[in-house]
């Protein structure tokens, strides 16, 4: 199983009316609960992102047609609607928060829509969602100073550590968004295994700090979503959102190298 290819659900909003920002990357409570009887249904074992990270790390078996539920950012609709339906299936989970977007002491009022709170985030992890660091206040990691990044990584950490009583070891880069510096950085934080995005699905071979997670989101059918689950059919499903991400790469790029040439004064 050292060279299986397993699926990476990444979720975010849970809702049955997100606002507009997160409409698109949300899923209905009844479109998740479906999905989730899918992979009950198909016999999938989901595993957690440090499970599955530690058995490639040590050449441990994993169990038999693996995968992992992610979400991402903190929506309060994680726990509203998405844990119920883990619950039933005995399904375990990884959520990945930006601790500056959660309501209370740190909260930097950045986020998108109605998100936890720490006790939610508590019963959460007591219901055995793994608690993973997605920085604190969500930018494109890639873009900001070596400072910031590092503010951004260790922040998030130390608030995790001292709310949850336990020091996350799995981190998701905002947007998907790393480079060598990025993964370089998370890795002397302490995290010890990264997600990226890259819809595709997650293989050994990627490495711990760049494992590939696809895309579930409100215009996904639940054929389109099984076929997800399978591994067919990835390419055709995800090929606009590649070509949008090769095209943005270049646009980010090009922001970069000025970011660069103003702070040189060439």
């Amino acid at each position: 199983m050292s060279d299986a290819r397993v699926p990476i659900l990444m979720y975010h909003a849970v809702a049955t009316d997100p606002n507009e920002a997160t409409r698109a990357l949300s899923v209905t409570p009844e479109a998740f609960a479906e999905q989730m009887a899918v992979l009950a249904d198909r016999g999938r074992t989901p595993v957690t992102t440090a499970e599955l990270a530690s058995c490639w790390r040590s050449g441990r078996t994993l169990p038999e047609r693996p995968v992992l539920i992610t979400f991402d950012d903190g929506y309060e609709g994680v726990h509203r609607h998405a844990l119920p339906a883990l619950a039933k299936h005995g399904f375990p989970a990884t959520l990945f928060v930006s601790t500056g977007w959660l309501r209370g002491p740190y909260d930097t009022g950045g986020g998108l829509d109605t998100m936890l709170d720490w006790d939610q985030v508590r019963e959460l992890a007591a219901a055995g969602v793994e608690i993973g660091g997605h920085s604190h206040s969500h930018p494109q990691l890639d873009q900001v100073s070596e400072a910031t990044l590092r503010f951004e990584l260790i922040h998030c950490k130390e608030i995790l550590s001292d709310q949850l009583g336990a020091v996350p070891t799995s981190f998701a880069y905002p947007y998907g968004y790393s480079s060598r510096r990025v993964r370089q950085a998370v890795r002397e934080t302490g995290y010890a295994q990264a997600l990226a995005v890259g819809n595709g699905l997650a293989r050994r071979a990627q490495g711990p700090y760049a494992l590939r997670r696809v895309t579930v989101r409100r215009g996904t059918g639940i054929e389109e979503f099984e076929q997800v689950v399978e591994g067919r059919a990835i390419a055709r499903t995800f090929a606009r959102d590649r070509a949008l991400t090769k095209g943005y790469a270049v646009v980010r790029r090009t922001r970069q190298a000025r970011r660069l040439v103003s702070r040189t004064g060439g």
